[in-house]
């Protein structure tokens, strides 16, 4: 592996926060583009460091390759975990550093993270219908669809739903 996973330094909060809005920019996974309003949170890396742990893959340069936000159980930037259950979320890689493991790198360390916490039983997260390569991760590791909690993040759209997965730990 030519790249490291650890918690983000605050002098990377920007260059991760830009490479999360473009992954999501550039996939189109943002429904009004650059107006969407959901682009300001993609980017404001500090709010989430704040609120819970953001880990970062970093490369052997110190280039920062992406990023994801492990929300611990009961954690305010929890969407869909129950008390016992945390949360991965805005997993982003940069477009330059895909099909290197980084993405699936990053989810192993959220795993680790949650199998260390005391009490906690299993680590959900909400996807959209089209990140296929973020499907295959989940399900390489484990993870499994819950259709049960699927959910729309702005109710008064009908089109946009999130699909869940989760994984029960061992």
């Amino acid at each position: 592996m030519d790249f490291t996973i650890r918690p983000v330094d605050p002098g990377e909060y920007d260059t991760l926060g830009e490479i999360t809005a473009q992954a999501y920019l550039q996939d189109g996974l943002l429904d009004f583009g650059e107006n969407d309003a959901y682009l300001h949170e993609l980017r404001d890396v500090a709010k989430r460091a704040a609120a819970a742990e953001v880990l970062v893959a970093v490369a052997d340069d110190d280039k920062v390759l992406g990023g994801v936000t492990f929300v611990p159980a009961g954690g305010p930037l929890a969407e869909i975990s129950g008390p016992d259950e945390a949360e991965i979320r805005m997993l982003a890689v940069a477009h330059a550093a895909r099909r290197r493991g980084v993405g699936e790198a990053l989810v192993r360390a959220c795993l680790d993270r949650a199998r260390a916490m005391d009490g906690c039983v299993r680590v959900v997260l909400s996807t959209q219908s089209t990140m296929h390569s973020a499907h295959r991760i989940y399900e390489r590791l484990g993870f499994v669809r819950t259709p049960e909690r699927d959910w729309k993040p702005l109710p008064h759209i009908d089109d946009i739903t999130l699909l869940t997965y989760a994984l029960t730990l061992d």
